[in-house]
């Protein structure tokens, strides 16, 4: 009885290498805290401040003339999502299959998936400033690194469900003699091809929000708009714009939703 009873105490023992790291956890947390300036006080007034910001934001402007703006905005927001995703979209196809090591010969592989790792290595705020530089300011440099972002995104998981798919519908095209177009086509296509169209429409709708962030540091679009009302003080405007942008998000989420349901 004494031994069940030590092996019933013992069923659960302290796992001490997890409380020392939580513990190692939450000293770090308190000394970043304190490095960096957090403190109660700090958050109190920004509390104040911000109920301050808001009260100044509502009501949202709807006049006709910050109206005319919003429009501008947003079809130029929406022209820099939907060309960035067609450039990304005809990059990645050829370049995530590329980059499948099951169809693809290594080096080549390696190659495409070093690409890749580029393109994902900076978000697209980042690659926005850099496209802004060697561009200049306007759309082009939205599209660019919306582009960049597509492309890192879409080709990666092309490359991952090229690799997951069933090789037996590729060796027999092979056996008939197909050349290598005819076995991606044949293939390789329809087995990807639906959860391909479902990375599209999630790439249209992450560039839909994206788009709004890259105006902010000169790529165009709603976020450039949002950028200006910010600089004017024009509070009540810059609620206008944050519904518009939460309207238009909302209805990119359901179409992208309605589009992999299409293509299932």
């Amino acid at each position: 009885m004494t031994s069940a009873a030590a092996d019933r105490r013992r069923a659960f023992p302290p796992n001490w290498p997890l409380r020392i790291g939580l513990l190692v956890l939450a000293i770090y947390v308190v000394y970043a805290a304190q490095i960096l300036d957090i403190t109660w006080t700090r958050f109190l007034i920004g509390i104040e401040h911000g109920e301050r910001f808001l009260s100044r934001m509502f009501p949202p402007d709807f006049s006709h003339d910050k109206l005319q703006l919003l429009y501008a905005g947003m079809m130029e927001s929406l022209q820099i999502a939907i060309l960035a995703t067609v450039f990304g979209t005809a990059i990645s196809l050829p370049l995530g299959l590329a980059s499948a090591r099951n169809i693809s010969p290594a080096p080549i592989a390696w190659a495409a998936r070093l690409f890749i790792v580029l393109c994902r290595t900076f978000h697209p705020l980042i690659v926005a400033i850099l496209f802004v530089k060697a561009v200049g300011f306007g759309a082009l440099a939205g599209i660019l690194a919306l582009t960049v972002a597509s492309v890192g995104f879409i080709s990666k998981l092309v490359g991952e469900a090229t690799e997951e798919m069933s090789m037996k519908q590729v060796e027999a095209v092979r056996a008939t003699g197909a050349s290598f177009m005819s076995v991606i086509i044949m293939g390789v296509m329809p087995q990807v091809m639906a959860r391909f169209i479902g990375f599209i429409a999630y790439e249209l709708d992450s560039n839909l929000r994206n788009s709004a962030l890259v105006g902010l540091v000169g790529g165009g679009g709603i976020g450039a708009t949002l950028f200006t009302a910010f600089q004017r003080f024009d509070y009540d405007f810059v609620l206008t714009i944050v519904i518009s942008i939460i309207a238009i998000v909302m209805v990119g989420e359901i179409l992208s939703g309605f589009m992999r349901r299409l293509f299932q």
